[in-house]
């Protein structure tokens, strides 16, 4: 049976059409209710009437003028960069050609929080309708920062920013953190490996990215961020591949890979080069996928039929970042050549 999952992502509140999906005034207004952009009790006149004009009409014309006037530099700062993504959204037919076009340019000139967005936007469509907690799991890879575990071939993703919450206040909140700095002895940080038995209660988590996802090559994690890398790449390039995860690459005809992180790429250039890595960086190297065309003439003719290689790897702090767009702009794709 489907769920309903990432609330957050105000996926409801998009419209869907052939081009994809498309960014509603109503979409919008909920970045006018977050942290960043909601005035502080000390914010100044300019700033709330700035605030409450483009809540009543978050599409309403705002000049270089109104942004000046805002009293608070850091909230200036802010209210550009929240224009700027508005603007260019309204300014394509469809969220995933704005995220395609945002990696072809120069640089990427919108705030990290806005790619996020539009990443979550678009895994959150890909997902519609899957009971698989597995590929959702999966899925909040593509927008938010984890933290690898990884010992006798096991690998073991939490998100980031979970662990980090819970290390401050040990699932407390506010109460937690004061706790902390009374030197209150707090309880053990615990998280779920998504398994069967508990995969059902995905659904009734989603929003707190507490569950671990086993990434180990042959387990169900692996192979759902495969499926959904498959998806990826179908309805952002159009290309349909199959994506398979590797324990090892053991190619002497190897012609092109692609890394998922800046770690995995510099990595896989080096093993491509016939260099050796050290054993910590291997180590970091936490999967490894084999990626084919379904048709070749999807691909340049230079790739001649040959499998794409695909990496995932940890930063030396154990973070890891996937950048799916590497997936757009770094594959072999014939209108691309």
């Amino acid at each position: 049976m489907a769920q309903d999952f990432w609330a957050s992502s105000g996926y409801a509140l998009l419209e869907r059409g052939a081009p994809g999906l498309v960014a509603t005034p109503q979409w919008l207004a909920r970045f006018l209710e977050g942290d960043v952009l909601a005035p502080p009790e000390e914010a100044g006149t300019k700033e709330r009437a700035l605030h409450a004009r483009l809540v009543a009409d978050p599409l309403a014309a705002v000049s270089s003028a109104e942004i000046a006037a805002v009293e608070d530099a850091d909230a200036r700062e802010n209210w550009t960069e929240f224009l700027r993504f508005r603007d260019r959204v309204r300014a394509f037919p469809s969220l995933e050609a704005c995220y395609v076009d945002l990696f072809l340019r120069p640089s990427v000139d919108l705030a990290p929080p806005f790619v996020d967005a539009l990443a979550q936007a678009i895994v959150r469509a890909i997902l519609d309708g899957t009971p698989d907690a597995w590929m959702c799991r999966a899925g909040e890879m593509f927008f938010r920062r984890q933290r690898v575990s990884s010992e006798g071939g096991q690998v073991l993703a939490a998100d980031a920013a979970t662990l980090e919450m819970f290390s401050e206040t040990g699932g407390f909140g506010a109460v937690g953190r004061l706790l902390k700095r009374q030197r209150t002895e707090m309880p053990e940080v615990k998280m779920d490996v998504l398994n069967r038995e508990n995969a059902p209660v995905y659904f009734l988590r989603d929003e707190l990215h507490s569950f671990v996802l086993d990434l180990s090559p042959g387990r169900e994690g692996a192979a759902a961020l495969a499926r959904l890398l498959e998806a990826w790449v179908l309805r952002l390039t159009g290309a349909r591949v199959t994506i398979e995860p590797l324990a090892r690459v053991d190619d002497p005809r190897w012609r092109w890979h692609v890394g998922l992180d800046v770690d995995a790429t510099a990595m896989l250039d080096a093993l491509y080069r016939g260099e050796d890595l050290a054993a910590a960086d291997l180590e970091r190297l936490a999967l490894l996928f084999r990626l084919e065309f379904a048709d070749p003439a999807e691909a340049v003719p230079a790739l001649g039929g040959r499998p794409v290689y695909l990496g995932l790897a940890c930063r030396p702090d154990r973070t890891l970042r996937l950048k799916p767009q590497n997936l757009v702009v770094n594959l072999p794709l014939a209108r691309a050549g």
